[in-house]
């Protein structure tokens, strides 16, 4: 339910390596309040969750990617109608 917010027109946006860094970490942040922390049993307390499991949780293709893909689908189709 987030991702069709977030990506709200992203075929027109330029993505700066600043605004894809911004991505990342929002990417990763919502997953984190999603999954929340790890108890860990030996010592029990809890921690936050790394990228590595948290893409083992969910394995969705990267935020960048995603807009990437959506960016050239939208230009095969304005090339298509001819504007």
């Amino acid at each position: 339910m987030i991702l069709p917010v977030v990506l709200y027109e992203c075929e027109t946006w330029v993505l700066t390596l600043r605004k894809e860094l911004w991505l990342k970490v929002f990417q990763y942040k919502v997953r984190r309040r999603i999954f929340g922390p790890k108890r860990v049993e030996i010592k029990g307390f809890w921690r936050r969750l790394r990228k590595e499991e948290l893409n083992d949780l969910y394995p969705s293709p990267n935020i960048i990617r995603v807009i990437e893909t959506r960016k050239m689908r939208w230009t095969v189709d304005i090339a298509r109608i001819g504007v």
